[in-house]
């Protein structure tokens, strides 16, 4: 199917936002084996995942409508070097974190494979099947929370004219929302999906994470006013 013809006009909780289809992306943050399957980082720590597991459905729903309306599809990973070289020194607050969780422990992944937690090209950091990416999407690893720290993601999103980011993913607190604000200081416009993330930490976090973004660096909507933004017009999908 053809985009539509002009925006389309989603329904946030502060009223509608036109995404231009040409310069609108969607991205789906961190949502890998190592936060997402019971066999990953998070589930062998014993972190609770049944808010990420919930979020899967209605993000591969938005994934189909956003791949139909002819939307551009950005996955981020949370992966770092074999090495661990992107880690951080000794000293750095982020490998201390990471070094809690287990970053670069070697274990048998659940097809056979020796597999790293956290570390690139592993099942550890594989997308959760059921949101595979296609072979038009982009994909880009990143060494902190947010998307936009020494990655390429801001100069793919210019090369691509893309002005607005639809965010999915986990978690609130942390990778999305930081994600967010730096794509705000970067002037580019937000909408959060509420149901296609998740924080672990509590849903206290992630409510309260919600009206931050809502308020000051964006707009927040749902998954359910996504697909019938993109699929409201459907005589305009079709070219005559």
């Amino acid at each position: 199917m053809a985009a539509p013809q002009g925006p389309v006009k989603i329904v946030t909780t502060a009223g509608e936002v036109e995404l231009q289809v040409e310069r609108t992306a969607v991205l789906v943050i961190d949502m890998q084996n190592d936060f997402g399957d019971a066999r990953g980082m998070f589930g062998r720590a014993g972190v609770d995942l049944s808010g990420i597991t919930a979020a899967v459905e209605p993000t591969a729903k938005v994934l189909d409508a956003a791949r139909r309306t002819g939307l551009r599809i950005v996955y981020l990973k949370m992966g770092f070097l074999p090495d661990l070289s992107d880690l951080g020194g000794p000293e750095s607050p982020n490998r201390i974190v990471h070094d809690r969780l287990g970053v670069g422990t070697e274990m048998i992944a659940p097809d056979g494979r020796t597999s790293r937690i956290l570390v690139r090209d592993t099942w550890n950091t594989d997308i959760l099947p059921a949101l595979s990416p296609m072979p038009d999407d982009e994909v880009i690893y990143k060494s902190r929370y947010s998307g936009f720290y020494r990655t390429g993601l801001e100069a793919s999103l210019r090369a691509h004219d893309i002005r607005t980011l639809v965010l999915t993913g986990c978690t609130t607190s942390v990778c999305v929302e930081s994600t967010m604000r730096d794509a705000m200081f970067r002037d580019l416009t937000c909408v959060l999906l509420s149901d296609c993330t998740a924080e672990p930490i509590g849903a206290r976090n992630h409510d309260s994470s919600l009206d931050v973004l809502g308020t000051m660096f964006g707009h927040v909507s749902d998954s359910a006013a996504f697909v019938a933004a993109t699929t409201a017009r459907p005589s305009e999908l079709v070219p005559s």
